[in-house]
Formats: C-alpha cells, structure tokens, sequence
C-alpha cells in the first residue's frame, strides 16, 4: 500500500540521502518525492513510499525518525495516480478546451496537492449565507458549502484558512479540516481542503495561486 510522508529534514548535503537509504535499508520504496519548502535550514519533502502488505504504517516514522533531525509531519495513505508532470498535464487539457475549466480543475487540483477535494465558488453573495448557485463546481469530496457564511469572501488575495477558523462548522472543526483558497475570476474562490492535515504550506498557496491563475488564461485560449 502506498503511503504520503510530510518529512523535515534538516536543510545539509546527504539529508535526504539518508532517509531513502534507511527507507531503502528496511525494503520500503520511494514512488515519488516533491520538494515544497527550503529555507531557514530545513526542508519540508512530500515523499510517497511503497509499504510491503507484512509492514505496519508506524513502522515508516521509526525507520525516518532514526535519522538524526528529520521528523514527520504527517502520515496518511495515498491513492492514485502517480505522475511527475501533474500541472503540465492539467494546462495541456485546459488548453484542448474539451472539458469545461471549473470542473477540470477541481477534479485534477486534488491530485497535483496530494489534497482531498476541490470546490470553486462564487463569491459576490457575501456575507450572505451562500446559496446553492454559488457552488460553481465541485470534486466529488468536497463538503457542502451552501448556507454557509463565508467572512473571507470575496478573496482579495490567496489565503490558508486553518481548521480552528470561527465560521467553520462544529463537524468540520472535528474532521480537522485543512484548507487554502485563491482568487477566481472576478469574484470567486477556488478552495482546495483534506481531512486530518497536514495543513497547508505558504509555498503550496503560491504554487496554488499561481497555477490557477496560469490555467485562467489558458482556459481563455482558443482550443488546440
């Protein structure tokens, strides 16, 4: 089965070389790693391991934790494809045009950020509770946002939007959910949330809002 590690690592040649030797050494294979933050004299590493079926997950912080000054952030399994070239992959088919934007992107974003769900909503109604036609797509996980008040929308800018948050529902607050959200449109928000954390990183919001706003303009392209 496969498993995300959110590792720190200290930030020094032969860090990272160490964590797959030791993975390597009790027969655990790296499928793929993103490198999401340096700075400071560490390292934040999504890592995505192969566990043998005979192995348990507590068995992957031992092994990492054995080398000196890495620690794990998180720990959760990981299922689905694998590929190396997600966000090319993303704008090559926003740009075919055979797929409406918003549905595309909250299908595939969930894959690009290891994430749970997406969902891109309309802002303008706020802070009225949010009405069912302000969901303008969502993945198939995402919680229901209508009825909810939202005190961050209309965004003015990307923003983490922690699982302690006042306006979150006493169940959502439960399931620790962990989410960022960046500008759509003129007044809109694409939200990218998971259960259970890790929480998100500054650098993965810049890679969001980036992204999204590289695949508004390609949406806009005539179809290749």
């Amino acid at each position: 089965m496969s498993y995300l590690l959110r590792l720190v690592v200290p930030d020094r040649p032969g860090a990272l070389g160490a964590v797959a030797t030791a993975l390597g050494a009790a027969g655990i294979d790296i499928v793929s790693l993103d490198v999401l933050e340096r700075g400071n004299g560490i390292a934040v590493d999504d890592v995505v391991v192969d566990l043998p079926g005979d192995r348990l997950p507590d068995s992957l912080i031992t092994v990492v934790q054995a080398v000196e000054g890495v620690q794990v952030e998180s720990l959760r399994p990981f299922a689905g494809p694998l590929d190396t070239h997600r966000e090319l992959d993303l704008l090559d088919a926003l740009a075919r045009g055979n797929h409406a934007p918003t549905g595309l992107l909250t299908e595939e974003l969930p894959r690009v950020f290891h994430s749970g769900w997406a969902v891109i909503l309309e802002g303008s109604a706020q802070p009225a509770p949010l009405p069912a036609s302000a969901v303008l797509a969502a993945s198939d996980a995402a919680p229901a946002f209508t009825g909810l008040t939202l005190p961050w929308l209309p965004l003015t800018g990307p923003r983490l939007l922690p699982s302690d948050g006042s306006w979150l529902p006493e169940r959502w607050q439960e399931m620790a959910l962990e989410m960022m959200a960046v500008p759509y449109g003129s007044t809109g928000a694409l939200v990218l949330g998971r259960s259970g954390g890790p929480a998100f990183r500054r650098s993965e919001l810049l890679r969001l809002a980036h992204l999204t706003g590289i695949a508004a303009t390609v949406a806009q392209l005539p179809p290749a």
